[in-house]
């Protein structure tokens, strides 16, 4: 008996060296996010690449989003921290340019990571040849459309290969100018980059490249609308205070050009009965003649690894899988948009409760191409100002379009040294 009862000792406290030391090898990977305790996607993301994981914990360091770039400075070169979310690429750059952070490229190489997926979005996290980030979100610009408006005017729904003339034309269609009752063909928000950043959707033009003379052609689409009472002005708008999400949702908009992130507002809100807009759906953006249909803008959040980091093997694993499809299925299914482009990922995206049902509106989550914004140099803070200034300028009618362009021109010129 007291042999039996020294074997059931001696395994037990076996069982607990053994247990103690496999707790002890669990390894951490320290993650710097901005907002990461109200911030869901974060939370599922974390905990479904640790139950893939188990000998992995993954802690956030929250930043508020309002102080990421003053904090973000004292936390690079600091081997406390494994991954830096990447929340613009101006700041990328910067990192990059300060030696805080570790290249990607043999990772990639030796993984065979297959970076098609991304559409293009992964070269703006590459400067000199070295790929120091990957993206895992990207809301990209598509066009919301009313269905219950274009039925009722007998207009065909927007269409994935629509051209602005048609796009136009149907705008034009849909209105009804009767003060009591007004129905607008679309709808601009006050941004710059609702009204002209689909310049960029060609994969040539750059809102850096100093010529804006390719601007023109949507300003004019813009102030032909307007004229038309087939959207309200941007002065109007100005003066009201209003909001896009609103606007749409109020049920007398037929199309507005908008971020994906409005997917999840929309579909929340109408469940909601706070909107009146009910049947949705979505379209690939207008594009010009000779530019592949699907092609739009967006934004990108991304990870890169801390030059110094103690565990950049662990890092890496952990942006291959959140990045790759893998991950992309996690975002998707907290209603976000990945960055990953793959026909799973979109039925993950589809399957969001209140989703539009039509094939169209699925086919847009397939992007051809995606081009950023704005990319990242030393003078995108300076252009973007000039940018902005004379982009309001020319909606007020402050000054012609062509003297607006003319402006952009020479200022951004005077900028870039030319």
């Amino acid at each position: 008996m007291k042999k039996l009862l020294a074997l059931v000792l001696a395994a037990v406290m076996l069982i607990s060296v053994v247990s103690f030391a496999a707790a002890e090898e669990k390894k951490t990977l320290t993650i710097v996010a901005w907002d990461a305790t109200t911030t869901a996607y974060l939370a599922e993301q974390k905990a479904a690449y640790e139950a893939e994981h188990p000998d992995v914990e993954i802690v956030y360091v929250d930043v508020p989003s309002q102080d990421w770039t003053t904090d973000m400075a004292t936390k690079l070169n600091d081997d406390k921290f494994d991954i830096f979310m990447v929340k613009d690429v101006p700041s990328l750059l910067n990192w990059y340019k300060a030696n805080a952070l570790l290249p990607l490229n043999d990772y990639i190489e030796k993984a065979g990571f297959d970076l098609s997926g991304f559409k293009g979005m992964d070269e703006y996290y590459k400067f000199d040849g070295n790929q120091v980030a990957l993206p895992f979100r990207s809301d990209f610009e598509v066009l919301f459309y009313n269905k219950d408006l274009f039925d009722a005017a007998g207009v065909a729904y927007p269409t994935n290969d629509m051209t602005w003339e048609q796009y136009k034309e149907k705008a034009l269609a849909l209105t009804n100018t009767d003060p009591a009752n007004p129905i607008y063909g679309t709808f601009y928000h006050t941004w710059l980059s609702t009204a002209v950043n689909y310049t960029v959707a060609d994969g040539v033009n750059t809102l850096l490249d100093g010529n804006y003379d390719d601007l023109a052609y949507f300003y004019q689409i813009i102030q032909d609308l307007e004229d038309a009472g087939a959207c309200i002005t941007f002065n109007e708008a100005k003066a009201a205070g209003l909001h896009y999400s609103g606007v749409f949702g109020n049920g007398n908009v037929a199309m507005m050009p908008m971020g994906y992130w409005y997917v999840a507002t929309l579909a929340d809100k109408i469940a909601s009965g706070e909107y009146k807009v009910k049947n949705w759906g979505i379209a690939s953006m207008p594009v010009k003649e000779g530019v592949k249909p699907g092609s739009t803008f967006g934004n990108l959040t991304g990870v890169s690894i801390n030059a110094v980091s103690k565990n950049p093997d662990l890092a890496w694993d952990y942006i291959a899988w959140l990045c790759g499809e893998a991950g992309a299925k996690v975002t998707a299914a907290t209603g976000n948009r990945p960055a990953w482009v793959s026909e799973d990922v979109a039925e993950v995206l589809a399957a969001k409760e209140g989703f539009p049902t039509d094939e169209g509106s699925k086919a847009v989550l397939l992007p051809t191409f995606v081009a950023i914004e704005i990319p990242g140099t030393d003078n995108t803070a300076a252009i973007s100002a000039v940018l902005n200034e004379e982009h309001s300028n020319i909606m007020t009618r402050t000054v012609s379009i062509e003297e607006g362009i003319e402006a952009m021109n020479e200022r951004v010129g005077e900028i870039l040294g030319q």
